[in-house]
């Protein structure tokens, strides 16, 4: 008499899970409308506002309105500076990166400190968007107050600094520009 060996077990039978399935939907609806210790919002359940923050060695400037925290990217809130590559004119007319402008100065408030940042949501690309501070100095608002980067309409305080950074001929009012968001849809 040959005996079969068997390898391999079948597949369980998928009846089998049915029941336990439509179970354990039931059970989950019964403590959802009775309120019982189930999450509103299962797959997406991180607080909205996070803080992050990277030692000095960790900081790394990308360009001019986004910043390399470690390894997360995070873009600066209500601001938005000339990309790299971007040509722009000084007061005496020649033409310079002023991406890059942007970047450096984005660089000289960091200053080699350590960074820490208030993150509200993130931007279409999936990066953190939020607001930073290097040993004290706001980097959002030292941007648009030095000129290297312009402010989003709906930020009334940032608003104010692009205004007075504008009548004093600092940064990218220096000379002549294109804004970023006109030169990204060209380019």
């Amino acid at each position: 008499m040959s005996r079969r060996r068997r390898i391999f077990r079948p597949a369980a039978s998928p009846r089998r899970w049915r029941s336990a399935l439509v179970a354990l939907a039931g059970v989950l609806m019964v403590a959802g409308l009775s309120g019982l210790g189930v999450p509103t919002d299962l797959m997406g359940s991180a607080p909205r506002d996070q803080d992050w923050s990277a030692l000095a060695a960790e900081v790394r400037v990308v360009d001019g309105d986004t910043l390399r925290l470690g390894d997360r990217t995070l873009r600066l809130a209500a601001i938005d500076a000339p990309e790299r590559g971007q040509a722009c004119t000084d007061a005496a007319g020649r033409w310079f990166d002023c991406g890059a402008a942007a970047a450096e100065a984005l660089s000289r408030l960091v200053n080699g400190r350590s960074v820490v940042c208030r993150v509200r949501g993130r931007d279409r690309f999936g990066r953190g968007l939020g607001s930073c501070n290097a040993g004290g100095v706001e980097l959002n608002a030292g941007l648009v107050a030095s000129g290297w980067a312009l402010a989003y309409a709906e930020d009334a305080e940032m608003t104010v600094l692009e205004a007075q950074a504008r009548q004093a001929g600092r940064g990218l009012w220096a000379g002549g520009f294109t804004r970023p968001e006109e030169w990204r849809r060209r380019n």
